[in-house]
């Protein structure tokens, strides 16, 4: 007889939603894995394009805040580390775990790890994707946008990046989320980057043009939550935030991903991982 299958908590919420309220859903259920071994899996959508900054990227470096506004794109800024991400047409996953026994606890082998299972995901699809190999220097040591190429065991198509990803690691538990574009930027990313030379370079694809076909979220997001499921032989058990937790996301949203100060990397607070949000 088969022992049972861990259960994994899992919110498929596609309501479009403000990029501070889904940077403050992620580390909320990042801090829900200090209380026990748990892995939460949320899939989402955002409310308007917003460009994410990696946690050390200066603003000044990698995105031109006047044309952001001229095209209406918000900024935040993510507790996770990597580069400039232009959130819009696209799928977003996270991951929020502290169960070393599934992931381990390095941050290289759980990253190749959620990569492997997305991958099977979109095998779902009918897509053979792959992990990537070393990305050259000048992207990993320059200011590109994370879709100029992809990085190390990251997903690639043919060549072209097809997710991009970026974790936050303290101790044996981390928060690992990711873009999945569905559709092309139709050049946005070009007019608000400062890194411009690199744009004609981009390496990446979106999954309807992989497909050759228009897609909906819905139908990709039931696909990359069965390959997790499949790869990592976990049950998934629907993730229904109560009245606390929304009273949690409101507060972190308001005193981090609200603030201009932490945004435009002016906060000195602004990496504390203990900040008190209660």
């Amino acid at each position: 007889m088969k022992p049972p299958l861990k259960p994994w908590n899992l919110s498929t919420d596609l309501t479009p939603r403000p990029g501070t309220f889904n940077m403050a859903v992620d580390e909320h259920l990042f801090r829900q894995t200090g209380r026990d071994s748990r892995t939460f899996v949320r899939f989402y959508r955002w409310e308007r394009p917003t460009v994410s900054l990696g946690y050390s990227q200066r603003v000044d470096a990698v995105v031109d805040v006047d044309s952001c506004r001229r095209h209406g794109v918000d900024i935040v800024r993510r507790i996770t580390g990597g580069k400039l991400v232009l959130h819009w047409r696209e799928i977003t996953y996270a991951v929020a775990s502290s169960d070393t026994e599934i992931f381990s606890d390095s941050l290289q082998e759980s990253y190749r790890r959620i990569s492997s299972g997305l991958i099977l995901g979109l095998e779902k699809m009918g897509l053979r994707a792959r992990l990537a190999g070393p990305p050259p220097s000048s992207y990993s040591k320059g200011n590109m946008p994370c879709f100029a190429y992809p990085a190390r065991d990251e997903i690639e198509l043919d060549g072209r990046k097809i997710v991009g990803s970026a974790q936050k690691r303290i101790g044996g538990r981390f928060l690992q989320h990711g873009s999945i574009p569905l559709r092309g930027d139709d050049g946005l990313l070009d007019r608000i980057s400062l890194c411009r030379q690199a744009a004609p370079g981009l390496q990446m694809i979106s999954l309807c043009e992989a497909l050759g076909r228009e897609i909906d979220a819905q139908w990709a997001v039931e696909r990359l939550r069965d390959g997790l499921a499949e790869y990592f032989q976990v049950r998934f058990e629907p993730l229904v935030l109560g009245r606390n937790d929304e009273d949690a996301v409101r507060r972190v949203q308001e005193k981090r991903y609200a603030d201009e100060a932490w945004t435009m990397g002016r906060s000195e607070a602004a990496g504390i991982d203990f900040i008190d949000f209660g």
